[in-house]
């Protein structure tokens, strides 16, 4: 006799995959640290390793030391908006780190033989607001949260939240920042002192930069907005084209082109062809895929489906899974998939590029996510709750993620040829300042929100929020 929905053999088939399934669950989340096979055996390609003593970790001088090396302006790095705080120079010689909290973006010089940071004397080693913490003087920098390096390495841009503001920088040879003069070097929403009027920046929350250098996107969390800027690639200067393509929102508005699902941007990425932006959204719950126009720098968006990928029906996207408060977004080296990371669904998922428009496909089922704990049809993930920042590896062979609330970095192994990840077994699989099982400890990680890893794959640098601190790790590049 038959069930009037499952066989016998179907009741035992699917008896036997929950079987499998609560046996993974139980290898993910009850063993304690450094149980099982992975335990022992030394870390695997790609794995991270914290630095020792003072080499791992700067913790700002307000901050409790707890082993770590001091520095000036790094209050509140890579706040809870902001998953880009903290870029690294082509060159490989500084790092630079948005203090939102210190009003700051602080300057670290970087040993390239060992990774190792050490901020500079005086106005050498940090721009803020007012010059304070003994920092050059810059405006419109308060709460910065994102920042991007063009290719030539000589100029920075930096969004600030609480000015509605993107902030161009120059660059020196020894790393320092200068603002660019008066009018050029600020554009925000607000009527600041020195800085031009933009358009489409309220809540300015991350910034992006094109492969041609051509073009500054940003992400307006409060504008639910993009906004396109030209970019003089002599000077660094940026200006918003005054029609309808200098941005785009969700709601009509004037002088702005109209996007589909765009409620509060958080993360973006520029393709490396230069042929799209990706967007995350927060409150859409959502991924965009913007075509974009070499010449003019100009956005649009498809509504025939593939323009945009939600967690709920929405009219002109496509219906995806799992990626709700969409936050960051990063693309593969190889230029084939995107990933993006969900502060709610405490997920990554995983897409494929699918044609030459760049119309992104979320990988189905089990593949196209890991999750916290688990979440269906993902595969498990730990020390993945509330993920904030995104990073793949040069070498395409990884992904790392920050998880605000786990305080801790999740290392995903990358499946070149079907661009899918799974979590690394064992202790490799995370570093945590929190007792996860299953996870290597770390230090001054709380709050992890932003991470880098450098262009020649040895070394990954995390900014944590809660700790006020720069996690230093050296990544395993053996077999």
């Amino acid at each position: 006799m038959t069930n009037a929905r499952y066989s016998r053999t179907d009741r035992q088939t699917i008896l036997a995959l929950a079987m499998v399934t609560l046996l993974a669950l139980t290898a993910f989340v009850l063993l304690p640290p450094g149980a099982g096979a992975a335990g022992n055996k030394a870390p695997s390609r790609g794995s991270l390793l914290q630095k020792i003593g003072k080499q791992g970790c700067i913790v700002d001088r307000s901050t409790p030391k707890q082993g770590c090396a001091t520095a000036r302006a790094i209050k509140g790095p890579g706040p809870f908006m902001g998953s880009r705080a903290i870029a690294l120079s082509p060159d490989g010689r500084n790092v630079y780190v948005a203090s939102s909290d210190s009003n700051a973006i602080a300057i670290f010089r970087r040993h390239a033989t060992t990774g190792n940071l050490s901020q500079p004397k005086g106005q050498a080693g940090c721009i803020s607001l007012k010059g304070s913490y003994g920092c050059a003087r810059a405006i419109g920098l308060k709460g910065p949260n994102s920042l991007a390096i063009s290719a030539s390495g000589q100029y920075l841009y930096a969004t600030s939240r609480d000015s509605s503001s993107v902030t161009a920088f120059r660059r020196s040879s020894t790393g320092a920042l200068k603002q660019l003069a008066a009018g050029r070097g600020c554009i925000s929403q607000l009527a600041l002192p020195g800085c031009e009027t933009g358009r489409a920046l309220t809540g300015a929350d991350v910034v992006t930069i094109s492969p041609d250098g051509r073009n500054v996107y940003v992400g307006s969390f409060f504008g639910n907005a993009v906004a396109v800027f030209n970019r003089d690639k002599e000077d660094g200067a940026l200006t918003q084209p005054a029609d309808d393509s200098g941005c785009v929102t969700e709601a009509a508005t004037s002088g702005c082109d109209q996007g589909l699902a765009l409620s509060s941007p958080e993360g973006m990425s520029v393709s490396g062809d230069g042929k799209n932006v990706y967007v995350a959204t927060a409150v859409s719950n959502a991924v965009l895929t913007f075509s974009r126009d070499a010449t003019t720098g100009a956005l649009t968006q498809a509504t025939d489906g593939s323009g945009c990928i939600v967690e709920s029906a929405l009219t002109g996207c496509t219906t995806g899974f799992q990626v709700s408060g969409a936050n960051a977004v990063a693309t593969s080296p190889d230029d084939k998939d995107v990933y993006v990371t969900s502060l709610i669904s405490s997920s990554l998922t995983s897409f494929i590029r699918t044609s030459n428009a760049g119309a992104l496909s979320q990988i189905p089922g089990a593949g196209g996510c890991v999750a916290w704990l688990r979440q269906y049809p993902c595969t498990p993930g730990r020390a993945l709750r509330a993920p904030e920042g995104l990073a793949v590896s040069p070498d395409g062979g990884n992904v790392y993620v920050t998880a605000f609330s786990s305080g801790a970095v999740a290392v995903m192994n990358r499946f070149r040829s079907t661009g899918t990840v799974v979590q690394k077994p064992g202790r490799d699989g995370c570093v945590t300042v929190q007792s996860i099982a299953n996870c290597n400890a770390g230090r001054a990680l709380a709050g992890a929100s932003s991470i880098v890893v450098s262009s020649d794959g040895r070394f990954a640098y995390v900014t944590a929020n809660k700790s006020n601190a720069i996690a230093v790790f050296r990544r395993v590049t053996g077999n």
